[in-house]
């Protein structure tokens, strides 16, 4: 394998307007270095939970397709029977448990290894396969550096499992978007099955970088410094519900995600104190320019505990005939990344959202690979926005 080559030094200028973004629009508490809203790991449910009933429409949701709502709350959840396993796009339920992502349950979720390595070789490249960047770690605290970025917490057939995940913000409410992007093999099984369970993201996971041990005595606001916001919709693309997890469904591997506060009313926008846009205009990877990866790898050698980076110029990567290309970049990070943003510095100076991490070498680690996002991203990130409009 070639050596790995480090960021070079002339790219700070992206991270830093990653960092700037986050900074300027950040906590308003002047009395600590802290987040403000500050909500721990285990915290109550949202308000009108309380008494541990399921919203009257997710409970009729649930009936309908032979569900007990009575029962799913208790561990009904895990039954993945394919009967009872919702799949279709119109299906999407994932009610709060509250108290279920405690910070030890985090800790040990895993990557969906399975996913992410599956084989996409050189052999379909529209370039030579990119030296590898080796990931750097992101400054702490991740609430002053990389505000936007965070954990996608999951329950698949396997275990409970981890994500990345990025805010991004929603036209149709300025300054209080409840969005987050990430990648489609993060919420749904693809071919294989369907959607997966008690979706959570933590944005700013342990917001000062503690080692697994140290982590043993982190206060609630060090671990999940803004609190826990749970998916009570998602879209991803009709090609990954339909192909996901083949070669032709990895450039369609992308979802939004809309959010609620575990705890609290204010929106996740409005808590964290920022929101990236989002690139749709899917540029060529030729005009791309320099993209930043961000993302929590999770899969050896990293534990998924430390938010990492990777900064590279993106050439083309085909998966499958007649797909489109795909961003391909060097970049040493692991399952666990997947969904993380990909982000470029737009020609006004500010970051946008250009793309999420989708799959990685099989077996090993030195690139990543992501989908263009076009139309039908765009399409889909319209379709969540119109659908919680007021």
């Amino acid at each position: 394998m070639r050596s790995a080559r480090p960021l070079p030094a002339v790219l700070g200028g992206l991270a830093l307007a990653l960092a700037l973004t986050a900074t300027a629009c950040g906590p308003t508490d002047p009395t600590a270095d802290k987040p403000a809203g500050g909500a721990g790991a285990s915290s109550p449910a949202a308000a009108g939970e309380g008494d541990g009933a399921l919203p009257k429409d997710l409970a009729d949701k649930l009936k309908k397709h032979g569900v007990d709502p009575d029962k799913w709350k208790n561990g009904a959840w895990k039954n993945w029977d394919k009967e009872t396993w919702l799949r279709e796009a119109q299906d999407f339920v994932n009610p709060v448990i509250e108290g279920l992502w405690d910070p030890e349950r985090m800790k040990s979720a895993k990557s969906p290894d399975p996913t992410i390595s599956a084989k996409s070789t050189s052999s379909g490249a529209t370039a030579p396969e990119p030296r590898p960047v080796r990931a750097q770690r992101e400054k702490t605290p991740y609430h002053k550096n990389a505000a936007p970025v965070g954990k996608i917490f999951f329950d698949s057939p396997q275990g409970h499992m981890v994500c990345s995940g990025t805010i991004v913000k929603d036209p149709r409410r300025p300054g209080k978007s409840n969005l987050v992007w990430t990648a489609g093999h993060c919420v749904h099984a693809g071919k294989k099955g369907g959607w997966y369970r008690n979706i959570t993201f933590v944005p700013a996971y342990n917001d000062l970088g503690k080692s697994a041990s140290a982590l043993n005595n982190a206060q609630p606001h060090e671990i999940a410094p803004y609190g826990q916001y749970w998916a009570d919709w998602a879209v991803t693309s009709g090609d990954w519900i339909q192909s996901g997890g083949t070669n032709a469904a990895w450039p369609y591997d992308y979802a939004v995600l809309h959010v609620k506060p575990e705890r609290g009313g204010k929106s996740l926008e409005e808590t964290v104190g920022v929101a990236l846009p989002i690139d749709f205009s899917a540029p060529t990877p030729a005009a791309a320019g320099y993209m930043g990866a961000w993302g929590y790898p999770a899969a050896p050698p990293y534990n998924g505990l430390i938010m990492h980076k990777c900064i590279d110029r993106p050439v083309g990567l085909s998966t499958a005939p007649a797909t489109p290309t795909m961003y391909w970049i060097g970049c040493t990070m692991t399952g666990g990344s997947s969904g993380g943003g990909w982000i470029r510095t737009m020609p006004n100076g500010k970051p946008a959202l250009v793309s999420n991490t989708s799959i990685g070498p099989a077996g090993g680690n030195g690139w990543l690979a992501g989908p263009q996002l076009g139309r039908g991203a765009k399409d889909a990130h319209d379709m969540v926005s119109k659908k919680f409009a007021r």
